[in-house]
């Protein structure tokens, strides 16, 4: 499996801007489809954005226009850039990787708040 760390999380204001980053381990990185879910507490996993081997992009209705996913294959990294914050994205990110070789992995998720 793909081992993944997300980092970035905090308390920010209503508005406010954050940098999710996840970084990844193992040789494939370039070809893993890379994505940002989130969850809150009685509410099932959602998508929120994807980024496929050739830097194309998918994202959720909802942060159209707020969020921007972004890889460096060199550094083995994937980041979500989350503007505008509101308190509905108060969430636990996570990061998921689909790799070829070692299919789906998760990683342990970092807690957003947006509050004043």
């Amino acid at each position: 499996q793909v081992q993944l760390v997300e980092s970035g999380g905090g308390l920010v204001q209503p508005g406010g801007s954050l940098r999710l980053s996840c970084a990844a381990s193992g040789s494939v990185f370039s070809r893993n489809v890379m994505a940002w879910y989130r969850q809150t507490p009685g509410k099932e996993r959602e998508f929120i954005a994807r980024i496929f081997s050739d830097f194309t992009t998918r994202y959720a209705e909802f942060v159209k226009g707020r969020f921007t996913i972004s890889r460096d294959n060199a550094k083995k990294t994937v980041s979500l850039q989350m503007n505008t914050l509101k308190p509905e994205d108060t969430a636990v990110y996570y990061c998921r990787a689909q790799s070829p070789l070692s299919g789906d992995s998760w990683g342990q998720g970092t807690q957003v708040t947006v509050a004043s």
